[in-house]
């Protein structure tokens, strides 16, 4: 029988990237050729610091895959105590450095009033220690004493979950030159974020992905109004927003002829509201989301019909609507042979744009 010592490298390192971080480390002393593998640079590109609930007691989760982010809705932390910034630092000097490609990590917000939090310094480290960072995702964090020119430059994707930030991130005067290389930005939950902080997202010219959840404090004019300054955008996802459907397509429609992608959840979408689809000639994948669904909302013979005057969609994805049985099914796929077409009952979280 094969004994641990038999095994490849290639399959010790596979199976150290299933190990929690903690447990990873002690593993690492167990011998030589263990402690090698352990500061391979593959198992240090994708790190996960998020913390979570199981089984109705908190523990961390300290998890880093190399082989793909296993990041989704079933593991989002429930007000969980947060990680010290003591073992951050250690993790950053002895581990991560300029192997780390993408970081997780939250849970600084609903720890109590003595809980640490992210600072300036440690984002600063971040930055300079690990010049290869390109995404960073962060969870119910308090950031409003933190600068946004904290944050790595070298950031090309940004997501902030259910955060407190400083709302001066998104203005266009202070910072211009914070986060350069920045083209993805997810605003999750994030209360404060109003008209004002979407107009100033042009502060960022190299941004080609926006994904709006959950900020209800955006109107319809301000949506419209701040589209017109981001017209370079490729990517636009409007889900759990107090924005009708039609109204979003009208104002994307107008101001965003080159969109790729788009996503959005349908309450308040009609047939009205398709033709807007019509201005998108670019538009290569659509995605139209419940579980908000009323009585205007467009049949499946509307929807083809739409979908047959864009000439690049590819995929068409209809998820929560009712429609999971298969004469919906069959109706779009016979009608758009070119494309294709997922029809998905509504997931358990309908905020999960990250999957």
């Amino acid at each position: 029988m094969a004994t641990p010592a038999d095994l490849p490298d290639s399959v010790l390192l596979e199976i150290f990237s299933y190990l929690p971080v903690r447990d990873r480390i002690r593993t690492s002393r167990v011998c030589h050729r263990w402690k090698r593998l352990v500061d391979d640079r593959w198992l240090w590109r994708h790190v996960d610091l998020t913390l979570y609930t199981v089984r109705g007691r908190t523990r961390g989760r300290l998890r880093a895959r190399a082989g793909g982010l296993p990041w989704g809705p079933g593991l989002e932390p429930e007000q969980p105590p947060a990680m010290r910034p003591k073992v951050l630092w250690h993790l950053l000097r002895r581990y991560m450095g300029s192997r780390l490609q993408s970081l997780r990590m939250g849970g600084y917000l609903f720890s109590g009033s003595q809980a640490p939090q992210l600072s300036p310094a440690l984002l600063r480290a971040l930055g300079h220690k690990c010049p290869n960072l390109q995404r960073l995702c962060l969870h119910v964090a308090d950031l409003s004493q933190v600068p946004l020119s904290s944050l790595p430059r070298t950031l090309t994707t940004l997501e902030l979950h259910s955060c407190e930030v400083s709302m001066a991130w998104f203005l266009r005067e202070p910072g211009a030159g914070a986060l350069p290389c920045l083209r993805s930005l997810v605003l999750d939950r994030v209360p404060a974020f109003r008209d004002e902080h979407l107009r100033g997202l042009s502060r960022f010219p190299g941004l080609r992905a926006l994904v709006l959840g959950g900020t209800y404090r955006v109107t319809e004019t301000g949506l419209a109004s701040s589209l017109q300054e981001l017209g370079h955008l490729r990517r636009l996802e409007v889900l759990g927003c107090t924005l009708s459907a039609d109204s979003t397509l009208r104002a994307v429609g107008l101001h965003l002829r080159g969109v790729h992608q788009v996503r959005l959840t349908v309450g308040g979408l009609s047939a009205a509201g398709l033709v807007a689809l019509e201005r998108m000639p670019a538009l290569e994948s659509l995605c139209l989301q419940g579980p908000l669904v009323t009585p205007e909302m467009p049949t499946p013979a509307q929807i083809v019909a739409t979908c047959l005057t864009m000439p690049r969609l590819r995929v068409l994805e209809l998820r929560g609507l009712g429609w999971e049985g298969r004469e919906a099914e069959r109706v779009l796929s016979a009608g758009l042979p070119h494309c294709t077409v997922i029809v998905r009952a509504c997931p358990k979280e309908t905020m999960d744009w990250w999957m």
